[in-house]
């Protein structure tokens, strides 16, 4: 991007200018703005209003405007932070580096100060040409906020593009545009970084990482995989970007306008730089729109839950880059909108991401490290309620983003996740000897002990959805030793929940099992796995109750040592606890006799089968298809209580007391 030839000098726009002595009901007359010494402005006033709201693209949940603040600005200011500049004090470089490209309302060009006598002299900087009267408001609501943050000094300059004043304008230059000048932090934004394909290496060089650098996020560790490289640069950047919008919230403002292509990285400090901060928006403005303290605090609630939101965004494309695609990125924004939990991002990433295993996927890596501390923080990012978006105190506390010297006292959340992402990963990795099986059964039993959820009233909120079968704890057929004369291939299994009816007393529910499967026709088994597929479903109604789960104590018998019984979870479940460990977790001292679930009382069972290709014996398929699967997701019956839910893992319990672990799915999921 290069701009060259010759530029008209801008001037202020669309301003009230008045007379110093005309000015009347003005309370504050405190100066923005110092002339420079070759040049004596007249002291006159104006006043603008920075009225800014976010683009109904990047925010679903209000209609409400972000930034409703208005202003008075004096130009006659004695003030050393902000300066007026003339067009002969720089040397208009004939390039533009890519990562300050503008908007459409805006022209860009890199300049050196020529001024000796000014602390500026031959620094690059960026003159900022603003041609509308929306782009002018940005400009001039920067300074604003450089007004607002002086006076700690250090921070503004940390985290945030330094604004060094405004060129002048005489009455021959355009009486409609108004030019910003200010700091030049880097060719690229965070953007233009991650679209190279060497990136990583060359932002580590230019940042000139080192074993400091790592220790700021709790790491004491250089080199390694690419994964871990990748994972300690966007700990770097995250802490920086959520420092940078805190020191924001802590003076009373908003971003609102956080993406990839307004953040920079400056090689000088090694800081991140949050924009200009043209479009900050204040929390309590000083006409408010209603006079009760309530709705005060909503606003400023809401306004950080949006700059919250948008980061969230920033760290998912910096982790998984395939969402640096509009495309794909649009898929999470439909994703979104249409109401599923972002707590099941990982089922929704896998699958859009067209891949059976994380293990060719850095991003789905770099989240599932630590327990799947990363999806946790990412879902607490973009929570779909804003009030459940986390703070960035709370962000700067969490375990994704500090590294293992860091001893960081987890919540009880935080553990419930972990749990179920452990629980998770195990059954992804389909070895299900007795070792397996019986950490598998370890972790679904602690989890039932933490259920957040142990009333009916909350399983009515949560249950309704798709669920995608994960594992039974029962016993598991399949096709390795066996060699059945009509051989199924079993695909997803799917359980879908809906609610009859809208009513607050209703606890009816309908519950649907689809039990995708392929009959393989052919005598020697197909390479690409081809066959006549089909589909098994089965329909039954529910009424939900409360009950409990009662954990009976029995004399301990003597198993012979080759045993094939199933794992007894209960009595290493009731050692676990007994732990200072887990003491300090679990909400009861000793192992419990009995946990409130959520009873299952089934009504009638309806069962259809349904086949793309005609078939010689469908009740073979049928008999191979219910020995592979839980007999439970063809008999619903058999399905007696709920022991733990939350937005994604579900586990039901059967009568035979086996448990059934699913993840929740998006909505939109047609595959089989």
């Amino acid at each position: 991007m290069a701009l060259c030839g010759v530029c008209s000098t801008p001037n202020l726009p669309n301003l009230q200018v008045l007379r110093s002595s005309s000015i009347v009901g003005l309370k504050r007359n405190r100066s923005l703005w110092q002339p420079t010494s070759s040049f004596r402005a007249k002291p006159v006033k104006f006043r603008c209003s920075s009225s800014l709201k976010p683009s109904s693209s990047d925010v679903e949940e209000t209609d409400e405007d972000v930034g409703n603040t208005s202003s008075t600005v004096s130009v006659d200011d004695g003030s050393a932070h902000v300066k007026q500049f003339m067009w002969s004090d720089f040397k208009i470089l004939d390039r533009v580096s890519i990562g300050h490209g503008g908007r459409a309302d805006e022209l860009v060009f890199e300049a050196i100060v020529q001024v000796p006598d000014s602390p500026l002299f031959n620094q690059g900087v960026v003159l900022r040409k603003l041609n509308t009267t929306r782009a002018q408001k940005r400009g001039r609501r920067a300074i604003e906020v450089l007004k607002k943050l002086v006076r700690r000094r250090l921070l503004y300059h940390s985290y945030s593009m330094q604004v060094h004043g405004y060129i002048f304008n005489t009455l021959s230059d355009d009486p409609y545009s108004f030019t910003l000048v200010h700091g030049c932090h880097g060719s690229f934004s965070i953007r233009h970084w991650l679209q190279q394909s060497d990136w990583l290496p060359t932002l580590e060089a230019t940042l000139a990482l080192d074993e400091e650098s790592y220790r700021r996020v709790g790491d004491d560790t250089t080199g390694g995989p690419a994964v871990s490289r990748q994972l300690r640069l966007i700990r770097i950047l995250m802490r920086d970007i959520l420092i940078g919008v805190n020191y924001l919230h802590s003076h009373g403002l908003a971003h609102t306008e956080l993406r990839l292509e307004n953040v920079h990285i400056s090689p000088v400090d090694r800081h991140i730089k949050v924009g200009i901060l043209g479009n900050a928006a204040d929390f309590y403005g000083d006409g408010a729109s209603t006079s009760s303290a309530y709705g005060t605090m909503d606003r400023r609630q809401m306004m950080i839950a949006f700059d919250m939101r948008c980061v969230g965004f920033m760290m998912a494309k910096m982790v998984l880059q395939e969402l640096m695609d509009p495309l794909i990125f649009a898929k999470l924004k439909s994703f979104l909108a249409k109401g599923n939990d972002p707590s099941s991002l990982r089922e929704f990433f896998v699958t859009t991401l067209n891949t059976n295993s994380e293990s060719g996927n850095t991003g789905v890596q770099i989240l599932d490290r630590n327990w799947g501390a990363g999806w946790h923080l990412l879902s607490s990012l973009i929570a779909t309620r804003p009030s459940k978006r986390i703070s960035c105190l709370d962000a700067l506390k969490h375990p994704f983003l500090c590294g293992p010297r860091w001893r960081v006292a987890p919540s009880m959340d935080i553990i419930r996740w972990g749990l179920g992402s452990t629980a998770v990963k195990i059954s992804e990795e389909y070895i299900y000897r007795m070792p397996q099986r019986q950490r598998l059964a370890h972790f679904i039993g602690l989890m039932e002990m933490l259920n957040p959820y142990p009333k009916p009233n909350c399983w009515l909120e949560l249950l309704p959805g798709r669920w995608r079968l994960l594992y039974s704890t029962g016993k598991h057929i399949g096709l390795t030793l066996r060699q059945p004369s009509t051989r199924a291939l079993i695909g997803n299994v799917h359980l879908t929940i809906t609610q009859a009816s809208e009513a607050a007393n209703n606890t009816s529910l309908s519950f649907t099992s689809d039990i995708g499967f392929t009959a393989i026709t052919s005598k020697d088994w197909p390479h690409n796995k081809t066959g006549a597929t089909g589909k098994l479903q089965t329909l039954s109604q529910f009424r939900l109750v409360a009950g409990k789960r009662l954990y009976l104590k029995e004399e301990k018998k003597n198993i012979g040592k080759f045993s094939m019984g199933e794992p007894d979870a209960e009595e290493g479940l009731a050692e676990k606890l007994e732990t200072e460990k887990w003491k300090k977790v679990v909400p009861f001292k000793k192992f419990p006799s009995s946990l409130p679930v959520a009873k299952l009382v089934s009504g009638e069972i309806e069962v259809t089968m349904s086949m793309n290709d005609r078939i010689e014996s469908p009740e073979n398929v049928i008999g191979e298809v219910r020995k592979q699967i839980p007999q439970e997701m063809f008999d619903l019956s058999k399905l007696v209580c709920g022991t733990y839910i939350d937005g994604r893992l579900l586990v039901l319990r059967c009568v035979n007391g086996s448990a059934l672990l699913f993840t929740r799915s998006s909505f939109n999921d047609k595959s089989m």
